[in-house]
């Protein structure tokens, strides 16, 4: 495994000074974002697509300071009812798709998206139960009018720019936000769709990860790193469902905090081990979104943290079986 870092949270350095760090701290990749809402803080997919003497600086900036770009971070909305907001996230996924062919990287990141709930709607509509009766309505809808047309041609678009894996994130919000949800429309689409495991948006919704990461198998093309605490005498009053802003951390039921503020060491072990288990050898990026550190000091307690917990070397022979 080899340990990464979601660029957001750097994004008041620049790409040399952010690599420097990083490289300083033991990282040794980076989860490049290049457009939708991770932003074009780092890298701008549309421009460097576009540009092959900006690729190459690119790439001449990560190996002077031995680091790799471990996926292109890309997420979005691309089946938003708004037209124009569609076609912005989607001229970023293309591009950031293009780009990854050209440089080499195998995984592209994103959301799956939210549709409206009918032709007509303005805003997405994430629905979360079956009754009355018209959401499983506009659940038909999404699902086999919207949601999986889109990706049959978005992945058919990917393959041919030469991307190996798209790896969506589970997120509540959007269309894609457990294993039952993933790996449906992984059977309608094709295996080029992936997850992007992100424990953290799983915890609250009371998903044991150690059952999630044996239940997608290998479908996992990717890993944050994330934590989140469960606030248990808000979760007792109000429920796990909560829409309060983030910065409101005494009134909300959960909140995202740096790994191993929200569950101990133990917890993390097993689920680092479990995904070898399972087969995923791969990336383990770190996102900082903790309200109460600043970046620098929460990326370096959470990399202190993680260097503890993955496994970077294949294991010897059994001399003891």
């Amino acid at each position: 495994m080899k340990l990464s870092v979601v660029s957001s949270a750097l994004g008041q350095m620049s790409l040399d000074e952010s690599l420097e760090y990083l490289s300083s701290i033991g990282v040794t990749q980076l989860e490049l974002g290049v457009g939708g809402y991770p932003g074009r803080a780092h890298a701008d997919a549309v421009l460097l697509a576009a540009d092959g003497e900006k690729r190459e600086e690119l790439l001449a900036t990560f190996a002077r300071h031995g680091m790799e770009i471990s996926a292109l971070a890309v997420h979005g909305n691309p089946i938003h009812p708004n037209k124009e907001i569609a076609a912005s996230f989607e001229r970023d996924f293309r591009a950031a798709c293009t780009l990854a062919g050209q440089l080499g990287v195998e995984t592209v990141i994103t959301f799956s998206g939210c549709a409206g709930s009918d032709p007509d709607a303005k805003q997405p509509s994430w629905v979360t139960c079956p009754w009355p009766s018209e959401y499983l309505e506009v659940l038909d809808y999404q699902w086999n009018e919207v949601l999986i047309p889109y990706w049959r041609e978005a992945t058919r678009f990917a393959r041919e720019a030469d991307v190996k894996k798209i790896a969506l994130e589970l997120h509540p919000g959007f269309m894609v936000y457990n294993p039952e949800t993933l790996l449906r429309l992984r059977s309608a689409v094709g295996d080029m769709i992936g997850a992007n495991l992100d424990p953290s948006h799983l915890i609250w919704q009371g998903m044991d990860i150690v059952d999630v990461i044996n239940e997608l198998g290998d479908a996992i093309y990717y890993f944050h790193a994330k934590d989140t605490l469960l606030n248990q005498h808000n979760v007792r009053k109000n429920g796990v469902l909560d829409t309060k802003h983030y910065g409101e951390l005494s009134g909300r039921s959960w909140v995202f905090r740096t790994l191993g503020w929200g569950n101990d060491a133990l917890y993390w072990k097993k689920i680092i081990s479990q995904l070898l288990v399972v087969g995923y050898d791969g990336t383990v990026s770190i996102e900082h979104e903790d309200s109460l550190m600043s970046p620098k000091e929460g990326l370096l307690k959470a990399v202190e943290f993680m260097k503890g917990i993955i496994i970077t070397e294949k294991p010897s022979e059994m001399w003891w079986a």
